[in-house]
């Protein structure tokens, strides 16, 4: 028997989270019902983790845990709890206790790498282009939808680089059009990029617009307003997926450090194929060097950090100042904040 112990990697983040769920379910399936519960790696105390995993319910016959940014899990006393649980579910034959660990990133600590079975391991890559657009075509098709050629390329260009957010967004056309209709590019036009839900990484392309600085920040200060009157207004959400985008901008200047003009191949295999998301990190790396992206990221965990120690009185004001130094000062802190300098 191996571990009930998964790790799944990468940014593709609709195909992960449907093979999170498949294990959810198979898990149901076996046991009848289970306890759900979602940690964050940076924010996880891993001795109640431990503890759930290892303790039946009364109410319950099976428990899933799932830890995402599992990138952050370094401690090695962290790192041996999973172990000594991992190696006690095998023992026991304990099939009932699962533990999936989930990260944007392509790896996470090399020990922690270590302890989770070959075939519970999978890394969802980036899709290539063609692949989405088939994925696409396919989406409206299970739909009782078509779509136009020039449609499906706009929607690319538009939408943020996973099947989840194509999915999310692609699915406003079957509120607006009975089945059978043919989306068309003005469709998406009027529906997507009008209606376009703000999220950190809308607050990400406000970041890196070609502008001066001031206008970089008015405008990335309205989209941070219209996420937090939106129902994905989790300050740690919003963190984690600004973070996320600084660290795929620092690999993309590592790439472009070691070789000017990196290989198509080099590209897609670290998650740059779409022609958007090269656009977006090669207009970045323009703006900030290297050591202010390790800045930055250090300003997005600390911000992260004290949003979660002081609590929610203050986080709106927080995040303000913290969309602020990165826009302004790239990284660093400052004493007084003149938003009309």
């Amino acid at each position: 028997m191996n571990a009930p112990l998964y790790l799944y990697t990468g940014p593709e983040i609709g195909e992960r989270n449907e093979q999170v769920i498949s294990v959810k379910e198979a898990l149901k399936k076996k046991f009848g019902s289970s306890d759900d519960f979602l940690y964050y790696g940076n924010d996880v105390n891993m001795n109640d983790v431990a503890t759930q995993l290892m303790t039946e319910s009364l109410f319950t016959p099976a428990t899933c845990v799932v830890i995402r940014n599992a990138e952050c899990i370094k401690d090695k006393n962290d790192i041996d709890l999973i172990s000594q649980w991992a190696d006690s579910a095998v023992k026991n034959g304990t099939e009932s206790s699962v533990l999936i660990l989930v990260s944007d990133e392509l790896k996470v600590d090399s020990k922690l790498e270590k302890i989770v079975p070959a075939q519970n391991k999978k890394i969802f890559w980036e899709m290539f282009e063609d692949r989405k657009e088939q994925w696409l075509y396919n989406f409206f098709n299970k739909n009782g939808y078509s779509v136009e050629p020039d449609a499906v390329e706009s929607v690319l260009e538009m939408v943020e680089n996973n099947t989840e957010e194509l999915k999310n967004e692609c699915g406003r056309f079957f509120m607006c059009f009975p089945k059978g209709y043919c989306v068309t590019q003005n469709d998406v036009e009027q529906i997507l990029a009008h209606n376009r839900e703000e999220s950190a990484f809308t607050l990400f392309d406000a970041m890196i617009e070609d502008s001066t600085p001031q206008k970089r920040l008015e405008n990335s200060l309205s989209i941070l307003q219209k996420i937090l009157l939106t129902k994905n207004n989790s300050p740690v959400m919003i963190i984690a997926g600004l973070t996320s985008c600084f660290r795929r901008l620092s690999l993309w200047k590592s790439l472009h450090a070691q070789n000017s003009s990196p290989e198509e191949s080099v590209l897609k295999s670290s998650g740059f194929s779409s022609k958007i998301a090269r656009r977006q990190y090669s207009s970045a790396s323009r703006i900030w060097s290297a050591g202010q992206i390790a800045a930055i990221t250090a300003l997005l965990s600390k911000t992260d950090m004290d949003i979660r120690s002081f609590g929610t009185q203050f986080q709106t004001t927080q995040l303000f100042m913290m969309i602020y130094e990165i826009v302004l000062k790239n990284g660093a802190s400052c004493a007084v904040y003149d938003f009309l300098d």
